[in-house]
C-alpha cells in the first residue's frame, strides 16, 4: 500500500496549473472560433511554451517515479554491487544530459538578449522569457533524478 503524502508538492501543482492553463486557452479559443469566427494567434504561442516547461517539469516527476526508459531486465541478473554502478552511472548520465541541455539553453538566453532581440510572433515578448523556463525548472528533473537513484540505493541496501 502507498504511503499519503502529508506535503504539497510544488512540482505537481506546476503540472496541474499549466496543463489547466493550456487546456483553458485552447478551449477559449475554439469557442471563439466557432462563435465569432476569430481566433487568439497568441493562443499556438502560449500552448507550445507551456507544453515545453510542463514536459520539463513532468520529466522530474517520470524520474522520480522511476517513469523513464530502462533495460530492467538487464538490470535484475546484475550482481548487488553492479547494480549499485548501474544506478549512479544512470543517474550521472541522466543529469549531465540536463547539464548539457541547461548549458545550451542558457546560452541561447544570452544570444538572445545580448545579439538577436527576437520576439515572438504573437505577443512580441522577448523569446529569451519563454526560454529562462527550462533552466529554472530542471531543477525539479535534477531533484527526480536524485530521489529516484536514491531510493534505489536504498532499496540494495535493505
Amino acid at each position: 500500500m502507498e504511503k499519503k503524502q502529508d506535503h504539497i508538492r510544488v512540482d505537481e501543482w506546476i503540472c496541474a496549473i499549466l496543463l489547466f492553463s493550456m487546456a483553458a486557452i485552447a478551449f477559449v479559443n475554439v469557442l471563439s472560433r466557432y462563435l465569432f469566427h476569430f481566433s487568439f494567434a497568441f493562443t499556438e504561442e502560449v500552448g507550445i511554451n507551456f507544453f515545453i516547461w510542463l514536459t520539463v517539469v513532468g520529466s522530474g516527476i517520470a524520474f522520480e517515479r522511476g517513469g523513464q526508459l530502462g533495460m530492467i531486465t538487464l538490470y535484475n541478473i546484475f550482481p548487488k554491487k553492479l547494480r549499485k554502478f548501474v544506478i549512479i552511472l544512470s543517474a550521472s548520465l541522466s543529469a549531465f544530459l540536463f547539464v548539457l541541455v541547461d548549458l545550451l539553453m542558457l546560452k541561447t538566453i544570452y544570444d538572445e538578449i545580448f545579439f538577436f532581440h527576437a520576439t515572438s510572433g504573437a505577443l512580441e515578448i522577448p523569446v529569451w522569457i519563454y526560454y529562462t523556463g527550462v533552466p529554472i525548472l530542471s531543477v525539479f528533473v535534477f531533484r527526480g533524478i536524485y530521489r529516484e537513484a536514491s531510493k534505489k540505493l536504498r532499496g540494495l541496501n535493505n
